[in-house]
Order: structure tokens, then sequence, then C-alpha cells
């Protein structure tokens, strides 16, 4: 698995959503100020990954005052995404990579091991992404609850 670090260019993708358009990081980071937090989360529905998604649905528009997009991305189907985010009520893209493609190119897709099994899947990750398509900053393996507001505080810096 290689990761990315700061400074590398970030791997564009354009990707089936939940609402059932397409999220593209091209596009979200014309549309920003500071840029894109792009972050990856193994399964919907999950308690960790409905932890995390709910902290990033709570502090939404203090990320966006500060000209930050997110996107959540998983290997999931549009379907498993669509369920997840009308529960949630998540108002913010989840991206469906079920080929793992994406996650493969940003390095969060590997072995991992989870009850005793191992298996790939999607280490848990965060990317701050700028409008020129840099990495700013790359968080692997991060856990799911504290995660966003360590983030923020990060941006201030970043």
């Amino acid at each position: 698995m290689t990761k990315l670090d700061a400074g590398d260019t970030a791997p564009d993708f354009t990707l089936p959503t939940a609402d059932g358009g397409t999220v593209s990081l091209a596009e979200l980071r014309a549309s920003t100020g500071s840029g894109v937090i792009v972050y990856f989360y193994p399964k919907a529905a999950t308690p960790g990954c409905t932890t995390e998604a709910c902290d990033f649905r709570d502090n939404l528009a203090s990320l966006a005052s500060a000209g930050y997009a997110v996107v959540g991305v998983s290997a999931d189907p549009v379907e498993d995404l669509r369920a997840f985010a009308d529960a949630e009520q998540l108002t913010f893209p989840l991206a469906s990579d079920a080929d793992h493609a994406v996650a493969e190119a940003y390095g969060t897709w590997g072995p991992k091991t989870f009850d005793g099994r191992t298996f790939d899947g999607v280490h848990r990750s965060t990317f701050v992404v700028d409008p020129e398509g840099l990495v700013r900053a790359a968080y692997y393996d991060v856990e799911a609850r504290g995660h966003v507001a360590e983030l923020r505080e990060s941006l201030v810096s970043v």
C-alpha cells in the first residue's frame, strides 16, 4: 500500500454518490476557497463509521465556513450509502468506490485484521486537498471518535 504525503498530487476521481449523481474531486476543488476533505471509511452504518460521519455532519457548517468541502468515500454500493445518508441525515456527498480503485490510489486499501480475521479493506483515513490538487495533509488509520475535532484544529496550520 503506497501512501500519499503532503505535497503529493491528489488522485482525481469521479464516483457515483448516494443521491444518484456523481462527485468529482476536480469540481469540488474548484468550488472551494480552502480545499476538500476526502475521508475514507470502511463500512456504512457500522458504529465507528456512523460516529465519524455524524461528527463530520455536525461540523460541516464550521468546515464550510472555513472554505472546505467534505466527501466520504467507501467501497459500499450506492444503495447502502443512500440508506446510510438517509438514516443519519448526512448532507455531504458519500461516494461509492465499489472497485476500490480510488482507495488504492490514496493508499487506504489493504490488509487489515478485525475480530481475528485478516482481509483487504479500507483503512479509515483522511486527506486535505488544496484547490490546486495537492495533498496538504494525509492522516492514515485515524480513530473514528475525536478525529474531526483534531482535523479542525490542524486546518488552522495546514
